[in-house]
């Protein structure tokens, strides 16, 4: 369709007034967040924007400075494209890309005025002209430099080329005909596809990654290849933090690494025990030689010694061959007893043996073997207590707890949860084979306020399930780890949805009971789901579509939460 002079596109077909679209900013004063919809905004002096232009000029020369402002700014209007289109759904491809302009006016950019629009998404044609007022840019570069030869609202440009290429599905180029800041009364634009542009090339260069920023990348990973080299620490690269709990456990794990100690691993189920002993493993002088884990709580009591110590042939029904143990074959290296508190009380005198003679032998024999094996232990059970109530050897335990390192549990290092996040992102993007470039600003600050009683392990399968449920090449939502908790000014709130989307918010003493409820049960996110799951599917006569639409949810992505819930899917119809 076409829009011809005169007449204002941005209000002619936007889907949204103004004021509604300034509703959706909201601001957390208690918390310290500012959100447009689910992307989190930060509110900054205009003064440190035109620091940070002057420094970007002054230091790279005006032609990289335009590079990396353009590509800022491109950034900037991808993000808000695709927040209007999740926000109208049903809005046009015209009703869209008129809201660009509405939104960077309401950020504080540029006055947005009225010019031509003519768009047809399915045969790939664009033409727009915009004039811009009152241009931030403008005004900061003239501040700075005075008028200019050339148009410097190299970030205005970059957002507009942002937000229609990403509504087209195919690249636009705006050219900036005429600026403010070259002297012209206001900035003009004119955008158009790439390709049909004759000197495309010329202005499509900014929007690639700068060479001097490729070479300082380079020179970076040089430096840190250099570290890995000589530095132990970066070798325990399976180990992710920087708070000062983590360091701390990092650190006196590196200062066991060098010596053949016994080490107690200690932590709640999840925080990353077997991780620890891996990276402790990875950086001592037995390195080269086998790392072998045994779960002692995952083992039948009647087979644990056999899997630990072997077994000669005919030493009991079912032997029909000789076989070594877990220490047998961890000769040299080191063995990882998981869960070493649940040991059988036959198993702990064995394995006492073993620790201070360095001999062992297989049930059945009377042979004595010698093994060099450095023995990690971990545990979430308080060996002093069972010592206390004689379900654990006393002796064993003094020989276990030469070397205790305590590893804390995520709610007590919040700050490492980024860094963790980004982790998994890469490890089940190439598991699953699909490209989703990170969490919204929302789910992050969610993340954030949860308690985490599952630890890194329960974080580690919300993300992975927030991959397969994200749209390819977005970002993870709140609805793609748990359709049910929003957060709403920073606060965590449990609702549902109504028939037509909207959201229903229940009684503040039912969430505030039921939050109390989880915190003190430390109930994970996914059984807390299974319940409403179950819920939403008894609600609606086991029909799984209805159950979906209660939930706001499609099919697929419902059927696929029931797959994995823990306490297993109801029957469905």
């Amino acid at each position: 369709m076409k829009t011809g002079k005169g007449i204002d596109p941005i209000r002619a077909h936007s889907p949204a007034s103004a004021s509604e679209l300034a509703s959706r900013l909201r601001f957390a004063f208690e918390t310290g967040h500012i959100w447009l919809g689910e992307t989190r905004m930060i509110l900054l002096h205009g003064a440190a924007l035109i620091a940070l232009r002057k420094e970007l000029i002054d230091s790279l020369g005006a032609d990289r400075a335009r590079g990396v402002l353009t590509r800022m700014g491109y950034a900037s209007g991808a993000s808000d494209a695709t927040w209007a289109r999740k926000l109208y759904p049903g809005a046009t491809e015209t009703e869209l890309l008129a809201m660009g302009p509405q939104l960077h006016t309401l950020e504080g950019i540029v006055c947005s005025r009225n010019g031509k629009l003519s768009i047809d998404s399915v045969e790939g044609v664009f033409y727009g002209e915009f004039s811009w007022e009152s241009s931030f840019e403008a005004d900061a570069h003239v501040e700075l430099y005075g008028l200019s030869a050339e148009p410097a609202c190299w970030m205005q440009l970059g957002y507009a080329c942002g937000y229609v290429s990403t509504l087209m599905g195919k690249f636009v180029l705006f050219h900036e005909t005429a600026c403010a800041a070259a002297g012209a009364p206001l900035c003009h634009i004119v955008g158009r596809p790439a390709d049909e542009w004759p000197d495309a090339q010329a202005s499509l260069r900014y929007f690639e990654p700068d060479s001097v920023a490729d070479h300082i990348m380079a020179l970076q990973t040089q430096v840190q290849n250099l570290r890995y080299s000589i530095d132990d620490e970066l070798q325990m690269d399976d180990l992710i933090g920087a708070s000062p709990s983590f360091r701390q456990a990092a650190s006196l794990l590196k200062k066991a690494a060098a010596s053949q100690v016994t080490v107690l691993l200690l932590g709640e189920t999840g925080v990353g025990k077997e991780r620890f002993a891996r990276a402790l493993h990875n950086i001592s002088r037995r390195a080269d030689r086998p790392f072998i884990a045994v779960n002692c709580a995952a083992l039948p009591e009647q087979l644990i010694e056999s899997e630990l110590f072997g077994v000669e042939k005919g030493a009991f029904t079912g032997a029909q061959q000789s076989r070594p143990g877990r220490f047998e074959r961890a000769h040299g290296g080191t063995l990882f007893l998981d869960e070493a508190g649940e040991l059988c009380a036959s198993a702990q005198a064995k394995l006492l043996r073993v620790l201070q003679e360095g001999e062992l032998e297989r049930i059945g024999d009377s042979h004595t073997r010698k093994v060099d094996v450095r023995v990690v232990a971990a545990t979430n059970v308080d060996l002093a207590q069972a010592v206390a109530e004689g379900r654990f050897r006393k002796d064993l335990y003094y020989r276990l707890n030469i070397y205790p390192v305590t590893i804390p549990p995520l709610r007590e290092r919040k700050d490492d949860i980024a860094l963790l996040v980004q982790r998994f992102l890469d490890k089940y993007g190439v598991r699953h084979s699909k490209k989703v470039i990170g969490v919204t600003d929302q789910v992050m600050h969610a993340l954030k306020q949860y308690s985490w009683p599952g630890n890194i392990r329960e974080l580690e399968n919300v993300i992975e399930r927030g991959i397969i449920l994200a749209q390819e090449g977005g970002r993870i939502d709140l609805a793609d780890i748990f359709p049910a908790i929003t957060v709403d000014a920073g606060q965590p709130r449990l609702s549902g949805l109504a028939r037509d989307g909207s959201v229903l918010k229940q009684d503040e003493e039912t969430v505030e009971a039921f939050l109390d409820y989880v915190q003190k049960n430390k109930v994970s996110l996914d059984d807390v789901e299974s319940v409403l799951l179950k819920a939403a599917m008894a609600r609606a006569g086991g029909n799984l579509s209805s159950a979906a639409r209660s939930l706001g949810m499609t099919r697929p992505q419902l059927a696929y939460r029931l797959k994995k819930s823990p306490q297993g899917a109801p029957e469905v119809s």
